[in-house]
């Protein structure tokens, strides 16, 4: 396998844009989908007094007041520093508000928390954005249903399922008439062969009802982010203005990217009848990117005589008088398409080039711009050939059809859940200069104070644009595995900003997230480092210890403050707090102990240790180029030494035969339960465990290492330190907390927090379908305690833990998370992580009962294996029930599964239901539910889950082959010698001669195992911990 990926290094077009982005011979990364989907209610543009964001920028605003820090918008498109913006606005002449941005119910309305109410798919991102697709579902039979939304969840209680969309009669489904009254809004860029600045965008709707639709307006949008208002500075204001001789194409200036052009093609279209009709020409409308305080404040006047809502104004309110702009110009526009009429099953196509036009493609007739559309169409499909050779080099294994749509559609939506996150604490603290009234003095002491030096402009990784449209960092850490597979670089990018001293705390805090940059989340940076430098060598035979010295240099910071502030009695046990998984405690873990003492938790201690490993194995990899790090080296092996003997073991003093003797007590670990709870301490002898079944005691099985013996011998220094410890402390290696006098398979050796008998005894309930394996993977709380909660009076009142497997029954951190009883995408990967590391030492003669009760006994490395296909097949089409996918139980289960135009797309939500798999929580965060590309890749060619038949994965293969409508007024039959039909196919030519030479190669093949780097190996002379 490794044989063939070598091969295919550098053998895809897109790969050489990568390439050349990375060499800063062209800028790719420029241009992207770097526009939020909600900047209302966001921390950054709450400038209230109490600090209510929810409150203090409604979604009702949205449409005519500016935002400070970001601009949102329907599939935006925008460059790196988010100045020039593209967006979609639809609107099907029934709805109140122009669709220019997707609606939701905040964290009050919500029945659990914030809440997208729209379809939306992401089916297609290149790393460089080269091309892009995207898909909205837009109702046309009725109104969109703002109030009833909002009222009927306010309706419904935390044990309640929230309303979706697709749920409500008529709008997707219609029951009496077997109908679906919506259009498939489906959007696209493509960017130039050579070009990266030639963005052409194709926007394709079908009626997907057996009706006329009616009218339907299409209003692709372009407008500059507000920078002006707030900065004195800026001289020369960006403009938009209409060419004079054409009435379909402006001029975009902008002081950093001097004049550029924008073209909007006539588009064929129907009469209100049905039957085909003459071009439809886009009316252009003008208006300024300015709030209407008026209409929002009752004020007396507004800033500009134009406001940012003017689009919606005049197109879905009528106001045509005075609201838009006579002169065509300003800082924002729109090019309005309208249709009378689309008919059944048919489809109308608008076309439109934003360009600095080095090649001259835009063409002058009677008063119009044109473009050559057949050209046009040419860089689409080559752009989607470039993408689907890319994606198949990122995973050349002969896996299931639905799989790869799965995996296609993952990397597509983390791609496109890239955002320009803009935030500078001083500014927003202070306020600017221009703008009146300053902030509410009593931010001195608010939310995120000691945080003044947060500087933030850059592209990041979001877990979700609507619902967590901010940087989380333990999220961004996992969202960097499935990136580096794709776009090493882009990952790195990533993992080092968190670390630069813009983001991070002086005293070395990385930053949570902008509800509260102070919560404490796991130390999971060091893991996604190294574990992103191991993929990018196994899959683009790169090694880049340059990011990896660098992050490391400063996780050496976070890790003396995590060992500073977290372990506040010196013992190395530590209490850790939050650590991001939210109400799975029995108390708030934020907040202080209602029982009082001091809370050691399991999963802290077990994180630390984990934390520790990672270290220890960046160290061992930069020590080979540099011997210094052989001394850090044993600095982190003595820390995770310390940590794993105090998590089991105390030393107390007995007085019982008279004298003093230190005996040793146990800790962390129940040795009647056999399993780690956490504790709560009073100081002394004085402590009570808590004994709730739940992930808590599961991570401690992350903490693991192995290590080559040759590996250990090739650094005598820190070989010294490991051969004083077992001479010298031979009571921690007595009591095998972590096993280095042993050697295990191909002369390993192990460090882990857990023994083997520990391990075998964890596993017993690991692997229990009454406890903690669900058909769709591991529960983060044991099924047991469905009917045996955990119970603990407290000063009269009671406190609960109890099994949950979906929604959280309490508004406990925001009420939109639940680590009760769900299924969770990042610690189930961390566990088939760490069972293959451990199969590296135990082997394939170690063999555990998988599922307990079966009589089936699997070594560790297909323990993970089945773990990872249960949740994979959570995903998958169940042939066993008629296709439908556990993700979308429920009531529109078999809808969203067996419909022709829902059946292949793919949510990837936030957590999974712990019995039936249903996706739950925010329904886009592709973010680190994205982990299952990876998996993919890793098992998915021997998945044992799969059961269905092959089907049909490309739901778009009718479109494919339709003749997409054409404007009489193209210029088709142009000669022109543009790269993109000329140089762009040869590329194409030599790019396919390659990948179809190495698909017949790969027929020849038979592949055990699809991993980055190959477990079964034996006799490896690098770490075995590659994980």
């Amino acid at each position: 396998m490794n044989k063939v990926r070598e091969e295919l290094v550098g053998s895809t077009v897109e790969e050489k844009k990568l390439e050349e982005n990375r060499t800063h011979k062209k800028y790719w990364y420029r241009w992207g989908p770097y526009m939020s989907e909600r900047s209302w209610a966001t921390v950054r543009e709450d400038y209230s007094a109490d600090g209510d964001a929810w409150s203090h920028f409604p979604f009702e605003h949205a449409n005519a007041r500016v935002f400070r820090w970001g601009e949102d918008g329907l599939f935006g498109v925008s460059d790196n520093k988010q100045l020039i913006c593209l967006s979609l606005a639809l609107w099907n002449g029934k709805d109140i508000r122009l669709k220019e941005r997707l609606f939701g119910l905040t964290g009050h309305q919500g029945n659990h928390g914030e809440d997208v109410k729209e379809l939306y798919y992401y089916l297609d991102n290149t790393p460089t954005h080269s091309y892009m697709k995207a898909l909205y579902k837009y109702p046309f039979m009725k109104a969109y249903p703002y109030d009833e939304l909002v009222q009927e969840n306010g309706k419904r209680g935390y044990l309640d399922k929230e309303l979706e969309i697709n749920e409500m009669e008529g709008y997707f489904k219609n029951e009496k008439e077997n109908d679906t009254p919506y259009f498939d809004v489906f959007f696209e860029m493509a960017k130039g062969d050579d070009n990266p600045n030639d963005l052409n965008f194709r926007i394709t709707v079908h009626n997907r009802s057996e009706i006329h639709a009616g009218q339907l307006h299409v209003a692709p949008q372009i407008f500059f982010r507000n920078t002006w208002a707030w900065d004195s500075n800026i001289k020369n204001k960006p403009c938009l203005k209409k060419v004079t001789d054409s009435s379909n194409l402006i001029d975009v200036t902008h002081q950093k990217y001097g004049t550029r052009k924008i073209v909007f093609q006539p588009s064929p279209g129907f009469t209100a009848d049905g039957s085909k009709r003459a071009d439809i020409e886009p009316k252009l409308l003008f208006t300024e990117n300015e709030p209407n305080f008026v209409k929002l404040f009752n004020s007396s006047k507004n800033p500009a005589p134009y406001s940012k809502d003017a689009v919606e104004e005049y197109v879905v309110k009528g106001n045509t008088e005075g609201t838009v702009n006579p002169d065509n110009e300003g800082t924002k526009a729109a090019a309005v398409y309208y249709f009378p009429n689309i008919p059944p099953g048919e489809c109308v196509t608008i076309r439109y080039k934003f360009t600095d036009d080095p090649e001259n493609t835009i063409f002058n007739s009677n008063e119009l711009s044109v473009i050559n559309e057949e050209a046009f169409d040419t860089i689409f499909e080559n752009r989607k050939e470039e993408a689907d050779n890319f994606f198949w080099r990122v995973n050349p294994s002969p896996i299931n059809p639905e799989m790869r749509n799965i995996q296609r559609q993952a990397f597509a939506g983390l791609l496109w859940t890239k955002q320009f996150y803009n935030f500078t604490f001083d500014a927003w603290y202070n306020g600017d200069p221009s703008i009146k009234p300053s902030p509410p003095p009593n931010r001195a002491n608010g939310r995120n104070s000691n945080w003044k030096h947060i500087y933030i402009d850059d592209i990041l990784s979001m877990p979700d644009k609507w619902e967590y449209p901010f940087f989380a960092s333990w999220d961004s850490a996992f969202h960097c595995i499935p990136l580096s597979m794709i776009d090493p670089d882009f990952a790195k990018r990533q993992l080092d900003l968190l670390t630069r001293e813009w983001y991070m705390h002086p005293n070395g805090q990385i930053p949570a997230y902008e509800w509260n940059f102070n919560d404490v989340n796991p130390p999971v940076h060091a893991w996604a480092t190294y574990r992103v430098f191991k993929i990018e060598k196994s899959l683009y035979n790169r090694e880049d210890f340059v990011f990896l010295e660098r992050v490391f240099q400063k996780l050496l910071l976070n890790f003396t403050w995590w060992v500073n502030r977290k372990d506040t009695q010196g013992k190395n046990l530590f209490e850790g707090g939050f650590l991001g998984l939210d109400n799975i405690g029995v108390f708030n873990r934020s907040e202080p102990l209602p029982t009082g003492g001091t809370l050691e938790q399991a999963d802290s201690t077990g994180w630390m240790a984990f934390f520790s490993l990672q270290m220890l194995n960046i160290a061992l990899e930069l020590a080979k180029r540099n011997p210094v790090y052989e001394d850090i080296a044993s600095k982190f092996f003595e820390h995770f030494i310390l940590i794993s003997d105090t998590m089991s073991f105390e030393y107390a003093i007995d007085t019982s035969h008279g004298e003093f003797q230190k005996v040793v007590k146990q800790n962390l670990w129940n040795e009647h339960d056999k399993f780690y709870y956490d504790a709560i301490s009073w100081g002394g002898p004085y402590r009570e465990q808590l004994p709730i079944r739940s992930l808590v005691g599961l991570i401690p099985l992350y903490a693991s290492m192995t290590l080559e013996s040759s590996l250990v011998r090739q650094f005598p220094g820190f070989k010294k330190r490991v051969d004083w410890f077992i001479n010298n402390r031979p009571e921690i290696f007595g009591r095998n907390v972590a096993n280095m006098a042993e050697t295990g398979i191909g002369e390993r050796v192990l460090l882990s927090l857990v023994t083997k008998d520990r391990l075998e005894a964890i596993l017993t309930r690991m692997l229990d379908e009454s406890e903690f394996l669900s058909d769709y993977g591991i529960r983060s709380l044991s099924k047991y305690h469905e009917v045996h909660p955990f119970r603990m009076n407290v000063h009269g009142k009671e406190y609960c833990v109890k099994y949950l497997p979906g929604e959280s029954d309490s508004g406990m951190f925001g009420g939109n998370s639940n680590w009760r009883g769900p299924i969770w995408f990042p610690t189930n990967f961390l566990i088939t992580e760490s069972l293959q590391r451990m199969f590296l030492y135990h082997g394939p003669d170690f063999k555990v009962e998988c599922p307990v009760g079966s009589g089936k006994y699997l070594d560790l490395s297909e323990v993970a294996d089945e773990l990872s296909s249960r949740m994979i097949a959570m995903f998958l089409p169940d042939g066993k029930k008629e296709g439908e996918r556990a993700i979308y139980t429920g009531s529109q289960s078999k809808f969203l599964s067996n419909d022709p135009y829902f059946k292949n797309y793919v949510t990837f939500y936030e957590y999974f239901d712990g019995d039936t798999g249903r996706g739950v929580g925010a329904s886009h965060q592709v973010g680190w539910t994205s982990l299952v590309a990876k998996w993919i890749s890793d098992v998915g060619a021997n998945c044992t889950k799969v059961t269905t038949t092959e089907n049909s994965i490309n739901t778009l293969v009718t479109e494919k082959k339709l003749t997409l409508p054409k404007s009489s007024k193209s210029f088709n039959g142009l000669t022109t010698t543009n790269r993109d039909t000329t140089a762009g196919v040869k590329a194409h030519v030599s790019e396919a001669t390659t990948i179809n030479k190495l698909k017949e190669q790969m027929e020849l093949l038979n592949f055990d195992d699809n991993r980055d780097t190959d477990l079964t190996s034996k006799n490896h002379a690098e770490l075995a911990c590659h994980l």
